[in-house]
């Protein structure tokens, strides 16, 4: 079964008062790399154990050729990395990442991350917050799991 229908269109770019959503590319290596590393303590706890990310070695080298890959997935509709940027595109606020389904019983894995600086702010919280709206209403899902916790979106039908 395809991860989502061959005629769903995926959505390029959103935009709150707090942040813009968009494709993440090898363009925002500058500003992505910024974010991770600021943030390494935060991310390491959320996706370490996961993923080995991010290495406390990371380089810049390793990172754009992170960006490319998640760059093609997006053109391949394999998998969706959105960089969450200021709505003045200057900083790199965090990433959202929409990717096939780990099990059979969500529609779809979602992860996402604001920067350590941000945390203070809320804006983690004001992310997910959007993010359950946005894929109940955006994305054909009705469930996911967000940062690895099953999340209902709508009821089945609805």
């Amino acid at each position: 079964m395809p991860f989502l229908p061959e005629d769903f269109t995926i959505p390029a770019r959103v935009e709150t008062a707090r942040f813009r959503m968009r494709s993440i590319t090898i363009h925002d290596v500058f500003k992505d790399y910024d974010a991770v590393m600021s943030s390494r303590e935060h991310l390491w706890k959320r996706f370490g154990g996961l993923w080995g990310w991010p290495a406390p070695d990371l380089s810049i080298e390793q990172d754009i050729v992170d960006l490319g890959w998640h760059q093609k997935e997006f053109a391949l509709r394999s998998s969706f990395d959105y960089a969450v940027m200021s709505p003045d595109e200057s900083r790199l606020l965090g990433c959202v990442y929409v990717d096939p389904p780990g099990t059979g019983d969500v529609d779809a894995d979602v992860w996402f991350w604001a920067r350590q600086s941000e945390l203070a702010s809320g804006l983690e919280r004001e992310l997910e917050a959007f993010l359950r709206d946005w894929l109940a209403h955006a994305w054909p899902f009705r469930t996911v799991t967000l940062n690895g916790q099953r999340t209902p979106l709508r009821a089945p039908g609805g």
